[in-house]
């Protein structure tokens, strides 16, 4: 992992990790596994699809009175069961290597029988269960998952700077398992996207500024997930009725013909959040944000950024009278959302006064024929 040093190095200090001040915080820790859990000699890396059977992708997008949200969040958090399952993983190794150890040393006892003690002496010690230590991660501490897989074969990382997978695209959690012990290491996968440059080309706000190099500054997954103030005004109408997270990058790439959908119930969407309507979404008080988002990684931004979010895609909406209705009854909560609350009704009565139709960007137009003729298929 020391080769991915100078290129994270490169990274900060461009400023693209914006506002995550703990990516810088925790600086070359991410490239060093070793320092996380002492004594380790390999990470295991592994897989989990998410993506649901009924993603309806093209009908959310392409309707600006509903809200889009990643497909990653439809369902429940994926953080605890993927971490159950690695914990599961590291249990059965350790249950492996006692049941190897004991019958080691029970040949090793039956050759005591026929050996002295001290014509022992000098030879290795057993490794024993007990020595054997792990500890799994599902984005959860400074650890370089994308780079870890793919030097564990799992994909290669694409221009979009996601890891793909020839066979299953990139609709996939990842998660890695510390561990102390000496196994086999798997052969990288080539990389394969070619001149392909879609990802590149359809991000709404330009966030893939490089082969390989994401700005998170300007990536709309960033801007309505990580970042806590105000979304900068220029990236607002590219937003469109994106209000948790974008997948355009994935969507519109090759390899997700292949990808393979979910069998985890847990990743099913939540009926609430499968094509949302934006003004039902907006009517949330904080009690009912907090309860339909349990158990949800939504519910990690809060009702306020929730808000916030949804206003900037009203905004992005055809005019109505009962959006700026619903808009002037939220002023007040809070600066921070009162500023893209007036943005959005200004955006309304502009949209009103000129009597214009929703314009779509040609990025996302592109985009959403590319989803209705089967690339990907619209899951």
């Amino acid at each position: 992992m020391t080769a991915e040093e100078p290129r994270l190095q490169a990274w900060l200090d461009k400023q693209y990790h914006g506002e995550m001040a703990w990516m810088a915080r925790h600086g070359m820790l991410r490239a060093r596994p070793h320092e996380l859990l002492p004594g380790t000699l390999r990470v295991i890396s592994v897989r989990m699809n998410y993506l649901p059977a009924k993603a309806a992708f093209a009908s959310t997008l392409n309707n600006p009175e509903l809200g889009y949200v990643s497909r990653y969040a439809l369902g429940r958090d994926y953080h605890k069961l993927l971490r159950q399952r690695l914990k599961k993983l590291g249990d059965q190794i350790q249950h492996y290597c006692l049941e190897q150890n004991n019958l080691d040393r029970h040949d090793l006892e039956l050759h005591d029988l026929e050996q002295h003690d001290s014509e022992r002496q000098g030879q290795p010690e057993q490794h024993t269960a007990s020595e054997i230590n792990f500890r799994p991660f599902v984005d959860s501490a400074p650890i370089m998952e994308r780079s870890l897989a793919a030097k564990a074969g799992i994909g290669w990382v694409g221009k979009h700077s996601l890891i793909l997978n020839r066979d299953a695209g990139s609709w996939f959690f990842l998660g890695e398992l510390l561990i102390d012990l000496p196994l086999p290491v798997d052969k990288p996968q080539e990389e394969q996207c070619g001149r392909c440059v879609a990802c590149m080309t359809t991000c709404p706000t330009g966030a893939i500024v490089a082969p390989y190099t994401v700005d998170a500054r300007r990536c709309i997954s960033y801007l309505t997930i990580e970042l806590e103030g105000a979304i900068p005004e220029e990236f607002r109408p590219l937003m469109g009725n994106r209000i948790y997270g974008c997948d355009d990058c994935q969507l519109i790439c090759p390899w997700n013909r292949f990808s393979q959908l979910t069998d985890e119930d847990d990743f099913s969407p939540r009926a609430v959040l499968h094509t949302p309507q934006l003004l039902d979404l907006f009517a949330w008080n904080e009690e009912k944000f907090l309860r339909v988002t349990e158990g949800s990684a939504i519910r990690r931004i809060g009702h306020l950024r929730w808000l916030r979010n949804i206003s900037v895609a009203l905004g992005n909406a055809p005019y109505l009278d009962s959006i700026v209705l619903a808009l002037e009854t939220r002023r007040g909560l809070h600066p921070m959302l009162d500023e893209h609350i007036e943005w959005a009704i200004s955006q309304q009565l502009a949209r009103r006064a000129t009597q214009a139709v929703e314009v779509q960007l040609p990025q996302k137009k592109r985009l959403i024929r590319a989803i209705e003729k089967g690339l990907p298929r619209d899951a």
